[in-house]
């Protein structure tokens, strides 16, 4: 699982240690185990959120782990076009590349350790694929899907789209030099990620070190959440156990703590979790598909609107390597 990493873990500037006299240490409300499914044309996920209450997720709304899968020749898989609106699409690439385009001229290629952020706001189509290359070879894909609401002011928002690369995210490291952290957007102890975000979040990829404890500063008005990529740990100062496709949920607080178990599997030496977190919305969702809007009534709008195309058409050429899935 390389992403993005440094050369010295020691190199990046320290995560200060948290103040606990005002907000003490977050407690662990539930640790849920993902279930498995398939997506778009059929590749592998983990739903992520799954049994968890949206409340708790909040403004978060959905998130799939794309694989770990190792694909034969002939198997890499995609999705068909299709649309969006009234929330953000998060797409981070741990490891093989995805292709996507839009219906408003965005996209591009992103690979290990890349990230697009596309805000659908108003509404557009896209597409996600493998490039052409790779499904001819087969290979290694792994990466995250993650959806963020937008407030009911932003649900008409112009539609954007960003480019994030691998090497622009804030790397940094825990004050032992045991954990290295990647922050992707928001900001952790002061250091920002370049993502730029509507609904204010922090999101964060960070590898421990087998037998290394996180404590980590995080701001009390966010909630907290800590998804399991691979390996094994704990959460919490009771040291709640925590492993691949397993999210924890914490409570009020402050700071949060997060530990790597010091035997790994050989195949995951490290333990490597997602941490995000964002101030809740606290607004009615009506989520259905594609959409997730504030009511039934602008559910039916956003189906309406697609179907009359007001919500872009598929470009004249066709989307890279879309032809031979």
């Amino acid at each position: 699982m390389p992403a993005v990493t440094a050369p010295d873990i020691l190199t990046p500037p320290r995560v200060g240690s948290p103040n606990t006299t005002v907000f003490g240490e977050r407690p662990v409300r539930s640790v849920t185990t993902a279930p498995s499914g398939f997506e778009g044309e059929g590749f592998p996920v983990r739903r992520a959120f799954a049994g968890v209450d949206l409340a708790q997720l909040d403004p978060f709304i959905h998130m799939d782990q794309m694989g770990e899968v190792e694909y034969a020749p002939g198997e890499p898989k995609g999705t068909p076009w299709h649309p969006h609106r009234g929330f953000e699409t998060v797409t981070y690439i741990i490891d093989g590349t995805f292709v996507h385009q839009d219906s408003q001229g965005g996209g591009g290629v992103i690979t290990n350790g890349d990230t697009q952020w596309m805000t659908a706001g108003s509404g557009l189509l896209h597409i996600e694929a493998p490039p052409e290359e790779l499904v001819v070879s087969g290979g290694l894909f792994h990466g995250i899907q993650l959806w963020v609401n937008l407030p009911r002011t932003l649900k008409f928002a112009p539609p954007r789209y960003q480019d994030i690369r691998g090497n622009q995210v804030a790397l940094l490291s825990s004050p032992d030099g045991g954990t290295l952290l990647r922050v992707i957007a928001g900001e952790l102890d002061g250091h920002a990620g370049p993502g730029i975000t509507h609904t204010p979040i922090s999101l964060v990829h960070a590898t421990l070190s087998p037998g290394a404890t996180l404590h980590l500063p995080w701001r009390p008005d966010f909630n907290a959440l800590v998804y399991t990529l691979a390996g094994h740990g704990s959460v919490g100062t009771d040291r709640r156990p925590l492993r691949t496709g397993q999210l924890a949920v914490f409570g009020d607080g402050g700071p949060l703590t997060i530990g790597a178990d010091a035997r790994q599997e050989s195949r995951s030496p490290n333990l490597d979790v997602l941490i995000l977190g964002g101030a809740p919305i606290r607004e009615p969702v009506a989520a259905y598909g594609p959409f997730v809007m504030n009511t039934r009534a602008e559910l039916v709008q956003a189906f309406e609107d697609f179907q009359a195309g007001r919500m872009g058409t598929i470009p004249a050429e066709p989307h890279p390597g879309h032809d031979v899935l």
